[in-house]
């Protein structure tokens, strides 16, 4: 566990419109929550796309034929290169938009959980059992309550 603020450099693309997308600093904010604690310096990328976009990324990344709503891609840096380099993320907003009306959620408490989520995996943490996704969700929540937020996985 570390102490002290995070340094981090954040960069935020947008490949859509920026209607109903929050802004970068509520990324940056929602980000340096996910690795408070867990890391001391960080350099990411966070790119908000179109469900076309998200696809082709899907399907050519992990072989799935539809848009997702939040990719995590961890840098690969060769082995002795020592980099605050964590990742990218890729966010779909239309996956975004209707997940959130579909559950019953604020737009802006959905990309935060995604974005919290994201970050979790390029720090290395995943789901791929029920242990460590049970691990995993806590760990999200316990997050997203220290920024005010909803449990995202509460049953409405």
């Amino acid at each position: 566990m570390t102490r002290g603020p995070v340094r981090l450099d954040v960069s935020i693309s947008y490949a859509v419109p920026r209607a109903g997308v929050p802004a970068a600093t509520s990324f940056r904010k929602w980000v340096a929550a996910a690795l408070q604690g867990r890391i001391r310096e960080a350099d990411l990328a966070i790119r908000i796309v179109d469900a076309k976009e998200g696809r082709a990324l899907n399907r050519h990344y992990r072989g799935k034929d539809y848009a997702t709503n939040v990719l995590s891609f961890p840098a690969e840096l060769p082995e002795g290169v020592k980099l605050p380099l964590l990742g990218d993320l890729v966010i779909c907003a239309p996956v975004v938009a209707r997940e959130a009306k579909e559950q019953g959620k604020t737009v802006a408490a959905h990309y935060a959980h995604l974005t919290v989520h994201g970050a979790l995996h390029l720090l290395g943490w995943d789901h791929e059992d029920d242990k460590d996704a049970e691990a995993m969700e806590q760990l999200e929540r316990e997050v997203l309550a220290g920024l005010g937020l909803p449990d995202p996985y509460a049953e409405e």
